[in-house]
Order: C-alpha cells, then structure tokens, then sequence
C-alpha cells in the first residue's frame, strides 16, 4: 500500500446487528469521520449465512517513525465519539495480526514455489515476532484506555 513500512496488520471485526438493524443503520453509525493519516484500508461485508453479522478487515501500515499509540487512540476516539450500541449486539469478534505474506493467486496456471514476502520483501520471521510481542501489548492497551475511558466518560 505504501513505502517504507515497519509493520502492516490486519484486523477481521466481526458485528451482529440488533434486530431490525440493516447494515445502512451499522454505517451511519459506524463510519469514521477522522482518517488514520496512514495507509489503512477497510472492507465491509455481510456474512452470506448470517446477513445480521458484518465482518470489517482492515488493512493498515505503521510506518517509520510512527507513534503506533497515537494511531490507536484515533480509533479508539472514534469509537467512543460514534457508539454503535443502539446497531450492534455487545459481543465484538476481534482478531488482529502482523501480515507476514501476501500471495498473488490470480494468474491461471503454475505459479511455482515463492517464500513469504509482503511488498516484495522477503519475511524476517525474527522481526515478526518481534512485531507480534509489540503490536499485542499495543492492541491490549488501546483496549484497556478505550475501556476505561468508556466507563468514566472521559476520550483521551
């Protein structure tokens, strides 16, 4: 998606809707009114077995020099200003991870072996875990802040 990238995560959010909510009532609701200021894409989908469940994959880079935290908190801002209690059942799937390879299937025929690479750079899986160990305690404080300032009332 961009240049010169420390860490690309993805994020699959799966939501119930509350009866009688349609996925316009989710969008309203949960639509971002800030950007990320970073590469980060979002895509919606309707569970095809399960039309009240919507599933959000996010993909998005934190670049060098990037305060992980401050990107977090962007989101964690937006939750709590745009809540989706009245459209969503409480229960939130949540499910974050480091991209270690992306894989090109689209061509018809062989394709061959090909090592892990994302952006064309082969996967260091040492870094990876690395990244693993810092993105959860990132995600895991975002969560907690979130949740706190959720009770008290109070954004950061």
């Amino acid at each position: 998606m961009g240049g010169d990238v420390d860490l690309m995560v993805i994020s699959i959010l799966t939501r119930r809707l509350r009866p009688g909510k349609t996925y316009e009532d989710f969008r309203k609701a949960w639509y971002h009114s800030m950007g990320f200021g970073i590469p980060c894409r979002l895509y919606s989908a309707i569970n095809v077995f399960d039309q009240r469940e919507v599933i959000v994959v996010g993909l998005g880079e934190v670049q060098h020099g990037q305060d992980p935290m401050a990107l977090l908190r962007t989101d964690v801002k937006e939750r709590l200003e745009h809540p989706l209690d009245d459209v969503i059942e409480p229960d939130i799937g949540r499910r974050f991870g480091i991209v270690v390879s992306e894989d090109d299937f689209s061509p018809l025929g062989e394709l061959g072996d090909k090592p892990a690479s994302v952006d064309g750079k082969l996967t260091d899986f040492g870094e990876v875990a690395a990244g693993l160990a810092l993105a959860g305690r990132l995600f895991k404080q975002a969560s907690e802040e979130r949740d706190e300032a959720r009770k008290s009332g109070v954004q950061k």
